[in-house]
């Protein structure tokens, strides 16, 4: 039979287009394998374009060979698959895993080499089967091996890398107006220890998988990426993770609480709430998200996609779980003990916010986070505000006893310096919301050369003399008005320089209300002394006639008794609690009463001492009056006959 040659037009193209036709042509006859091929052999002896048929032949029939040796390596795991029972184990069979693994490859090749004409074949969905049935095996097995191979986060390691900073302050459970209306004596102030300033090393890390999984989660991870089924094996494992990580937050004891129930609960427990928080936050951040960060770029090295959408995915649950509570928080009630940690949350999220963005990808918790910390901060500034207007408005109708140091006093001051550890903060805050201090006095420009923070707590310690010096008035006695006022003043000013607010304030602020002390006590001198000081001096005793005189001598010395006697009974019960105070005090009134006794002694005891009855009027000596004025301001109301038994 003569060979019959056809020129090829179009090129290869045309070609291949034959060769599919005959291809086609001989199948649909229905007839056996090894009849098609004969079939196809001597078409090619008709035309020189299927001379190369033989060669096609025999790949299709080594094509054959591979898809049927992967497809029963495959199919073997089928059954079992049907009653969801993983039949894989890439620990216990790493011999048939790695098998299993080729025969997908080996599939993918195949593929691969497809030409577009030959998707329509038989080969080509027997390929398509097999890589279904097999992805389905490997989304089981990444499953399987994700959650056995998850590492629970021990909690106590990290802990012990954690730098803590503890602060302290009078702690008062009730509001204001209940809690500095006590006219109860203070013997002591109550510590709150705030722990503050929680820190992570830089090289603080934790396995979240066991690393040996991590190369087989790889493998498995990339074969469903080059199969097409990267959206599944992405979705298999944002489920898996974000399920470890919301344990992970359990054991960092954050809860899952809605803003109706955060608003609900007490202080304390909210306070508890809040101190977990700011230190689940950076944890989560620094150590969790960037081991997550870490864990996607090895998983899914394959496909720069992949991990972006399984990191974000992976990421946005515990991180949405924060930001929920911190939104919470920011919207509640305002009251003055929620604001240093306000402030920790406000500083913590501020810290972390640049990591971040910068792994999180997703602009929508992005701007959660961003829109978070701005409520962190206005919840800040209002929270302080409403501090400042308490410290103004507070008022309490029972004076202290014994003109002691009020709560108020404590309280106030005792905040204030912790305020200062959060200069940095409040100064960017109150930067752009400094109305407090525009009512203050500018002495030389003083205010212009301090920070916002300097001068709202001037202004708020000026709050704070105008209310303690409205207090005093509660008093009956000027005198004791003179003591609590200096008990308060002195705290104030002890507080200041003992802490980092004197270099807020400064020196001439100190000198300045130690001059107001210096003022109180010259004032209660006068208020308490001048009546008894009174009945020592000369005016209206009449030297004329030495009856009349000790007729008014006798009258001088027993009203000056009573007042002593009275000012004693009074004021052993007043109390001074800072003991140089106390003591200048009682040095002041020794050197005006001291004198003028023994003055008035050496002036006119002698014409009464002879006499009958003298120890009715000339009670006391000098050094009796010294030894009394001892006991002055100790909080314990004494009267003179109870110390002449007790021998004192």
């Amino acid at each position: 039979m003569a060979t019959t040659t056809t020129t090829s037009i179009g090129g290869g193209g045309a070609d291949d287009r034959v060769m599919a036709t005959a291809q086609q042509i001989v199948k649909s006859l229905n007839t056996p394998k090894n009849v098609r091929e004969d079939m196809l052999l001597i078409l090619s002896s008709f035309d020189n374009r299927l001379s190369n048929i033989s060669d096609l032949i025999k790949e299709e029939s080594s094509l054959q060979s591979r898809l049927e040796s992967a497809e029963k390596i495959i199919f073997q795991y089928d059954s079992a698959s049907a009653r969801r029972q993983p039949t894989l184990s890439w620990e216990d069979s790493p011999e048939e895993a790695a098998e299993y693994l080729s025969a997908i490859d080996d599939v993918l090749e195949l593929l691969d080499g497809l030409s577009i004409q030959a998707h329509e074949n038989d080969t080509f969905h027997r390929a398509e089967t097999a890589i279904q049935v097999a992805m389905s095996r490997l989304e089981e097995e990444f499953c399987h091996i994700l959650t056995r191979n998850t590492v629970p986060l021990d909690a106590e390691r990290l802990y012990g890398s954690i730098r803590r900073v503890s602060l302290s302050f009078l702690s008062n459970d009730c509001e204001f107006g209940e809690e500095f209306d006590s006219s109860g004596e203070i013997e002591s102030e109550g510590a709150y220890f705030h722990e503050r300033g929680v820190s992570l090393g830089d090289d603080v890390t934790v396995d979240l998988i066991n690393s040996d999984a991590v190369e087989e989660l790889k493998e498995i991870a990339e074969r469903m990426i080059r199969s097409g089924y990267e959206k599944e094996c992405v979705q298999v494992y944002s489920n898996v993770r974000r399920d470890a990580l919301d344990e992970c937050l359990q054991i960092l004891g954050v809860e899952k609480l809605s803003i109706e129930e955060v608003q609900r609960i007490g202080w304390k427990y909210l306070d508890e709430k809040m101190r977990k928080w700011v230190l689940a936050m950076k944890i989560t951040v620094k150590v969790l998200l960037s081991g997550e960060k870490r864990l996607c770029e090895q998983i899914f090295c394959a496909s720069d996609s992949a991990k972006e959408i399984c990191f974000n995915e992976t990421a946005k649950g515990c991180v949405m779980q924060l930001l929920n509570f911190g939104q919470a928080v920011a919207i509640a009630t305002r009251s003055s003990e929620k604001l240093f940690r306000i402030l920790d949350m406000y500083d913590g999220l501020t810290a972390i916010l640049p990591d971040l963005q910068s792994m999180v990808t997703d602009e929508f918790v992005s701007s959660e986070a961003k829109g978070v910390l701005d409520g962190l901060g206005d919840a800040a500034r209002g929270t302080f505000a409403a501090f400042e207007n308490d410290v103004r408005s507070e008022n309490s109708k029972k004076p202290v006893l014994g003109g002691e140091i009020h709560p108020l006093t404590r309280y106030v001051m005792n905040y204030v310096k912790f305020i200062v550890d959060y200069s940095d903060s409040l100064n960017s805050l109150l930067e752009e919301d400094d109305h407090e201090s525009k009512e203050l006095p500018n002495d030389d420009g003083e205010l212009a050369s301090m920070n916002p923070v300097a001068r709202r707590l001037l202004a708020l310690l000026s709050s704070l003399e105008s209310n303690i010096k409205e207090k005093s008035r509660l008093y009956e006695s000027g005198a004791m008005q003179y003591i609590f006022l200096m008990n308060n003043i002195l705290y104030i000013v002890q507080k200041v320089q003992d802490s980092e607010l004197i270099n807020l304030l400064g020196d001439q602020w100190v000198r300045k209300h130690r001059g107001l002390i210096r003022q109180y006590a010259t004032a209660y001198l006068r208020a308490a002394w001048s009546k008894a000081l009174s009945c020592l001096k000369d005016e209206g005793i009449s030297r004329s006639s030495i009856s009349v005189s000790k007729v008014a001598l006798k009258e001088r010395f027993k009203n000056f008794n009573a007042c002593f006697e009275e000012i004693y009974r009074i004021q052993t019960g007043w109390k001074v609690p800072n003991p140089q105070l106390r003591e200048e005090l009682r040095i002041s009134i020794s050197e005006k009463v001291l004198p003028a006794y023994r003055a008035f002694m050496g002036r006119f005891g002698s014409q009464l001492e002879n006499g009958r009855h003298a120890g009715k009027y000339i009670k006391y000596t000098p050094e009796d009056l010294e030894n009394y004025l001892s006991h002055l301001f100790e909080g314990v109301p004494l009267v003179l006959h109870q110390l002449r038994r007790k021998g004192m």
